[in-house]
């Protein structure tokens, strides 16, 4: 793996919420969001990751796709290479034919997954040793093993690990805030996925805060998780609280809005 911080970004792709993210998916209806709540959540991140020292490509919204809005799920970008993915839900198939031309520009090197199986951005952690690949309902053995191949072509070494029962995508549980600290809920910590690191676990009732996002100097948390917001702060981290009551409602976090990576050109 590269010398450089695995959360050492200057470069990130996003793409502008659809008013029809209001009908996204969701593992639990908490309620329907507001197109206007989320677009005001979604330009404070754009914000965040501009003030961390990124520079924003911010793609249209696709009113054909609900969850479209969440980039890193159709696709995966490293210094390397930029590789596409084959989301596990069939309403976010075609999502890759609108990313792929984006990525095509910016990056020398794009992959594309072999035939068969399926995998999400979301089930992907990257640490400084290796890229972990969560198996989900959305990333199956196959996909992972395809994934992997592709891992291989850019020189990056790769795991496939589990996600325990019940949880959407690998990242929902956990977060990389550290050269080797992961944010995690305690039911993933337990399961040894993360042995050679350091962890830190999210106080109980908070679980969804696991999902956090180290970009350079700072981790951006959302708001409404004051005991992790203390806990990280506590281990000496810049911590940056975004609001994410409204995109929560449709089982987001705050990784699967955007693309990152370090360009060396710039």
């Amino acid at each position: 793996m590269t010398t450089t911080p695995v959360y050492r970004f200057n470069s990130v792709i996003l793409r502008a919420p659809s008013r029809s993210i209001v009908n996204g998916l969701r593992a639990l209806d908490t309620g329907n969001p507001t197109y206007e709540g989320v677009k005001a959540e979604h330009e404070a991140y754009i914000a965040a990751l501009t003030d961390a020292g990124c520079e924003v490509t911010l793609l249209p919204a696709l009113e054909e796709f609900p969850d479209s809005v969440f980039v890193e799920d159709p696709a995966l970008v490293f210094s390397e290479g930029a590789v596409i993915l084959r989301p596990g839900a069939e309403t976010r198939m075609r999502e890759t034919q609108h990313i792929a031309p984006v990525l095509r520009e910016k990056f020398a090197t794009v992959l594309e997954l072999a035939e068969g199986g399926y995998a999400d951005g979301g089930d992907i952690l990257t640490t400084p040793d290796q890229v972990m690949i969560g198996l989900s309902a959305r990333t199956d053995r196959k996909g992972a093993e395809a994934l992997q191949d592709c891992l291989t072509q850019l020189g990056l070494k790769s795991s496939i690990v589990a996600t325990p029962e019940g949880v959407l995508h690998f990242k929902t549980d956990c977060s990389l805030v550290g050269d080797d600290l992961v944010l995690s809920t305690g039911r993933l910590a337990a399961s040894g996925v993360f042995a050679g690191l350091r962890t830190l676990i999210v106080p109980e009732g908070e679980e969804a805060a696991a999902n956090a996002l180290r970009v350079n100097d700072v981790v951006l948390v959302g708001k409404t998780f004051p005991r992790t917001i203390d806990l990280l702060t506590a281990e000496g981290l810049n911590v940056v609280a975004i609001d994410t009551t409204q995109i929560g409602k449709v089982d987001a976090g705050l990784s699967c809005m955007s693309l990152r990576w370090f360009d060396p050109k710039k």
